[in-house]
């Protein structure tokens, strides 16, 4: 998990300006990795070896998204409702990150290759230019085989995640129903105070 917050340490770069409002982290630590995993904002992990989590590069564009989103101002909530099901173009057009370019095979060596001089060294490529970005930051209709959440916010910065997006009535069915749960988790200190 360290390399996965050092690589998005270096995909944010210097330039980044991090939350305006100082309580949020400008670089994810494993915890809040693990946070966001469990509320939706990130994939759970690619595979496990033993009890060490394999992250890829879905990953690492969810959680610069995400930091940009706060970078914004953007709540949590806000973030979970713009990001959930996002494919992977659209989490790279927000996380201002450019396309990874493919891995260039070795060229095959010969059997004695040490006796053989080394070919010069070629001139750097010229810079491409990237495509222009379009319009629409999220597509349409998002794969059916990535599950689209909806978050309700809640009071004390509770979110509820949903499978569908609810309707006026079903928010406040909803805000009435969960009000036994946010009054446990206020005594209990788990919410942020409301003013």
């Amino acid at each position: 998990m360290n390399e996965l917050v050092s690589r998005v340490a270096a995909a944010l770069g210097d330039g980044y300006p991090g939350a305006p409002n100082g309580r949020v982290r400008d670089v994810p630590d494993a915890r809040a990795i693990r946070w966001y995993s469990t509320i939706g904002l990130v994939d759970r992990p690619a595979a496990m070896r033993g009890r060490t989590a394999l992250y890829g590069e879905r990953h690492l564009l969810q959680l610069v998204a995400v930091k940009r989103r706060q970078a914004d101002g953007r709540s949590i909530a806000e973030i979970q409702v713009e990001l959930a099901g996002a494919s992977e173009s659209a989490l790279r057009r927000i996380a201002a990150l450019p396309d990874p370019t493919p891995a260039t095979p070795p060229a095959p060596r010969s059997a004695r290759f040490w006796t053989e001089r080394p070919a010069p060294p070629r001139p750097p490529a010229p810079p491409r230019a990237d495509p222009p970005l379009p319009a629409d930051p999220l597509p349409a209709n998002p794969p059916p085989t990535e599950p689209v959440l909806t978050g309700v916010p809640l009071e004390g910065g509770a979110v509820l995640l949903l499978p569908a997006a609810p309707d006026a009535d079903d928010l406040a069915a909803i805000a009435a129903a969960a009000r036994p749960l946010l009054d446990l988790l206020s005594a209990r200190g788990l919410l942020r105070s409301t003013p």
